[in-house]
């Protein structure tokens, strides 16, 4: 699939079937793909805040916002100026698709402030009452971690069911981070579908 033929309402439709979008470099063409076992971070008494993570949240650290820096965050976990090419996934086209489908109420982000600099953050896209998590960042130590905690805390809050996070890693295993295969994966996303969710200001 070449690049040019890609639009928001593919990437929407793909997140629906259990796909998402990942590039090939800044400039490269963008392709779907699923990950086998599925990544998924839970949204019951099963997320786990570590003792220290939540001291930080209680000493206030952090100022938390949504909606407020999305593409800041997005080029923020592009990360242009660290990784080389090959290593790169978010590609110019998709943070404009994303900065599209931003301004649509679809994707979203989750902002860490620290003395009014921007050091952490997250984003994602919402079907359903599923939170897509796409990418994080820190500049910080616990500051995306803050902003995942808050995440959480919003998803229970609004009664979203399933927060997909694509791909297993040992940074989000500390959270209670579980796997499944993508036939699974598949049934809990089509059940979460059947159920809409609006995301409003936390």
């Amino acid at each position: 699939m070449s690049a040019s033929a890609v639009t928001t309402e593919l990437i929407i439709n793909a997140y629906r079937q259990g796909y998402f979008p990942m590039a090939h470099g800044r400039y490269g063409n963008i392709g779907f793909y699923y990950f086998e076992p599925r990544g998924i971070i839970p949204l019951d008494e099963k997320f786990i805040v570590r003792r220290s993570l939540r001291k930080v949240i209680e000493q206030q650290r952090f100022t938390i916002s949504v909606d407020a820096a999305f593409e800041k965050v997005m080029l923020a976990c592009a990360r242009y100026d660290e990784l080389p090419d090959d290593e790169i996934w978010i590609s110019e086209e998709m943070l404009f698709l994303y900065r599209e489908l931003h301004h649509k109420g679809i994707a979203h982000s989750v902002e860490a402030w620290k003395d009014g600099k921007l050091v952490g953050g997250l984003y994602g896209l919402t079907v359903g009452s599923v939170f897509c998590g796409e990418s994080m960042f820190s500049n910080e130590p616990f500051a995306s971690q803050a902003a995942l905690v808050y995440l959480i805390e919003y998803l229970r809050k609004h009664n979203y069911t399933l927060l997909d996070a694509q791909m297993e890693s040992e940074h989000l295993k500390q959270f209670g981070l579980f796997t499944v295969p993508q036939d699974e994966y598949l049934r809990l996303l089509d059940d979460a579908l059947m159920n809409q969710t609006l995301w409003d200001s936390i």
